[in-house]
């Protein structure tokens, strides 16, 4: 087989969306002719912890670790809250910030370029050189976020002309997050900097969605390929679907995702719909933000929300397969058209209506359509998602709510790998 370095942040245990894409490229390489070395840190700070992801570690995977010093640990000093939802990416509404939050997000974007895990790239470049010559490796992929380890990639690049591949699951300096870093002029600068000599130098980019592709492509012509998230055939029992009529949120409700319509919407077929009270359960599942909650009870939803917090990875394909309809948000701005979040994939083998509200224009807006997985509104589209949740609760009353999906077998996590083994 040949030996292929991969160096990523996130793998198990850490749990959420982000360790998901190379654990599943990881436990698939090997089908196509590829060794996968997978570098993580020793001692991360991961803001979700999921041991159960362990077991999914292919045995054919080697996995080297070494030690990182992550400032998040010195930031908890001053609030160990706030700074673990920093690091995962939940930031306050300018608005409600407060002068720790303030200063926590110039630190983390002033001081530390392109992020907290920067202090990782010198120490991993000296051991990583070593390893590479000693074993034999011509080929190394990084992915990121966190951008920093495109650093790693790119240091090896230049002092070993190694095959580089750098896979970006989300945009650099486009990323929704981005601009709420009170970056000064000099640090977007040098953010810009890093991110054009990243493109520039890597032999082969990797995005998760055309937008990001045709971004990219202003900024680079190093070759480009779209491989976007996908699914994996998850062994699940056949699950009875919930009695409620619910409505489930699965991932990081944040609060730049606040869709008011869709609240204004279920709040008007409370008081239009005789039953729907009694039937209605909104199920939020993962990290929900204080502005989401309270905007929920300002409709007076309060009493049908079960937040039921953080749950395992098969806890949450299990509500999946058991929720009514499934509630799939993403920050509405320009900069998250190219956003495909990797819970739609799996969402879409569920066999259950998906309601998507974001930004007009989003890349999986198609894909929902494509599909016929669902429904895509934008955030303003108020009497187009209460017709909808109308019409999905008239089928529900009849034992009759479900999606026919198609096309979806080449968003498997096998067919994605057949893809990337293509560019190995």
């Amino acid at each position: 087989m040949k030996k292929v370095l991969i160096i990523t942040y996130y793998f198990p245990p850490a749990g959420g969306p982000g360790v998901q894409r190379w654990l599943k490229f990881v436990k698939y390489l090997p089908d196509f002719g590829f060794q996968p070395i997978v570098y993580v840190p020793e001692n991360p700070s991961y803001p979700i912890i999921d041991e159960h992801l362990l077991d999914e570690v292919s045995e054919k995977t080697t996995v080297l670790k070494q030690r990182i010093f992550e400032p998040y640990a010195l930031a908890s000093f001053f609030s160990k809250d706030k700074t673990k939802k920093i690091s995962a990416g939940i930031i306050p509404n300018e608005r409600k910030q407060t002068q720790i939050d303030r200063f926590l997000l110039w630190v983390r974007g002033n001081l530390f370029i392109p992020d907290a895990r920067v202090l990782w790239v010198k120490p991993s470049v000296r051991y990583l050189k070593k390893y590479i010559q000693e074993h034999q490796i011509d080929t190394v992929i990084t992915t990121g976020p966190p951008h920093s380890l495109h650093l790693i990639g790119l240091k090896l690049k230049e002092q070993l002309s190694v095959r580089w591949l750098a896979d970006f699951r989300d945009p650099w300096t486009t990323i929704g997050y981005h601009d709420k870093l009170h970056l000064s002029e000099n640090a977007a600068y040098k953010h810009k900097m890093l991110e054009k000599r990243v493109l520039n130098l890597a032999d082969e980019i990797i995005v998760t969605s055309p937008s990001t592709k045709v971004e990219f492509e202003k900024k680079t012509v190093q070759p480009i390929t779209v491989i976007t998230n996908g699914f994996d055939m998850e062994k699940v029992a056949k699950q009875t679907l919930d009695e409620k009529f619910s409505l489930a949120h699965i991932g990081s409700f944040l609060s730049e995702r606040n869709p008011v319509h869709l609240w204004q919407a279920i709040s008007d077929l409370v008081k239009e719909i005789p039953g729907f009270a009694q039937n209605l359960e909104l199920k939020l599942i993962g990290t929900v933000s204080k502005e989401v909650l309270d905007t929920i009870g300002s409709y007076n939803l309060g009493e049908f929300v079960n937040n039921l917090g953080y749950v395992s990875h098969q806890q949450a394909i299990v509500h999946q397969r058991k929720s009514q309809v499934l509630l799939l948000i993403e920050i509405n701005s320009a900069n998250t058209i190219s956003i495909i979040p990797g819970k739609l994939f799996e969402y879409m083998i569920s066999n259950r209506p998906i309601l998507a509200i974001g930004p007009r224009g989003s890349d999986f807006s198609n894909i929902i359509q494509q599909t016929n997985t669902g429904v895509f509104y934008d955030y303003a589209a108020k009497e187009e998602i209460k017709q909808t949740l109308k019409q999905w609760y008239t089928k529900y009353l009849e034992k009759n709510l479900s999606v026919h999906a198609v096309g979806v077998d080449q968003y498997s996590r096998q067919s994605l790998t057949k893809k990337l083994s293509s560019l190995l």
